[in-house]
């Protein structure tokens, strides 16, 4: 199950006392100065882990408290800083405030490392606030707070090329002919209902990430069907390849009612490079299939693939072209 949202609470360690201390020497009745300062509290990282996909583990967890610094002690002694904490959390996790929504972090590559708590800083011990004037300073420094946070996180997976469709396009069957993602399959609506990652071997030493989502209908941007929960796992997405049926009965329409979607849920969804995949080419006659493929759409950036998961028909040149798009929008 992908679990791509949770809400947590980090805590960093506070800052050690400085100590206030003087030196016992033998024959020295009033030795100088010798508190150590505090250690400073433990703070709290997050770490981008490519091993992990879901924010499962946040369910269960949703509590971390880094450890207080030790206290200075006598002989000028600094205390212990406390250890610090790294949270692993999936690649494309923002991590937000819970007021206000703020994005503190976004975590885009793997092993991306960043400071989400601050430890409080050790507190300096009286040993450094002597003066020509006041020798013996029965006074040191307290540690301070560390920094306590509320914090959302949220999940977009990042891929390099997103399927859309409606219901029963064709996309989790296009995802499992072309990678080793294995999603349920079935001949009726919403068969999927959370995205799939799947990793596609492309010739030799090649590989690219394709993103599926449930399907999504006429209103989604609304929060109608099952879609529009998911639209945000493609919004990281390179290219989009808009997915539609052989036997829809007006594909140009379908097609204009699926670009209507991105762009009223958003803009910067409608803006991607995007390629026409029409999928279940098998159950066409002659006739139909060359009239399909001569199918033009009003942007003329967009590409056109006539397909079928199930034979294997197209999909070879489906892979080179998206290939080339994935490379062209890198350039």
């Amino acid at each position: 199950m992908l679990i791509d949202f949770a809400e947590i609470e980090v805590i960093a360690g506070d800052g050690g006392d400085g100590a206030v201390a003087f030196r016992r020497e033998k024959f020295i009745p009033k030795g100088g100065p010798a508190g150590g300062n505090g250690g400073h509290g433990g703070s709290i990282y997050v770490l981008a882990d490519e091993n992990l996909n879901t924010l499962l583990d946040f369910r269960y967890k949703k509590k971390y408290t880094a450890k207080s610094g030790q206290p200075g002690g006598s002989s000028l002694k600094d205390g212990k800083q406390g250890d610090d904490i790294i949270i692993r959390l999936p690649v494309g996790t923002l991590v937000k405030t819970a007021d206000d929504g703020e994005v503190l972090v976004d975590l885009k590559r793997k092993d991306q490392k960043e400071l989400i708590a601050k430890g409080g800083k050790g507190g300096k011990g009286n040993s450094n606030f002597a003066t020509a004037v006041n020798r013996t300073p029965r006074y040191a420094e307290p540690g301070r707070k560390g920094e306590q946070k509320k914090l959302l996180l949220e999940l977009k997976l990042i891929a390099d090329a997103g399927l859309v469709g409606f219901p029963n396009a064709g996309k989790s069957t296009l995802i499992s002919k072309i990678s080793e993602a294995k999603p349920k399959i079935a001949d009726y609506p919403f068969t999927t209902l959370e995205p799939n990652l799947g990793i596609v071997r492309y010739k030799e030493f090649k590989s690219f990430t394709v993103a599926d989502i449930p399907g999504i209908i006429e209103g989604a941007h609304k929060g109608k069907g099952l879609g529009h929960k998911f639209l945000k796992h493609i919004e990281r997405t390179k290219i989009l390849l808009i997915l539609i049926e052989a036997d829809c009965e007006d594909i140009p329409d379908r097609y204009s009612v699926l670009l209507k979607e991105l762009y009223q849920y958003n803009k910067k969804l409608y803006e991607k490079r995007r390629h026409v995949v029409i999928t279940k080419s098998d159950i066409l006659n002659e006739k139909e299939l060359k009239k399909v493929k001569r199918l033009r759409f009003k942007d003329k950036n967009t590409g056109l693939s006539v397909i079928s998961a199930v034979t294997g028909e197209g999909i070879d040149s489906l892979l080179d072209e998206i290939w080339k798009l994935i490379n062209e929008n890198k350039s």
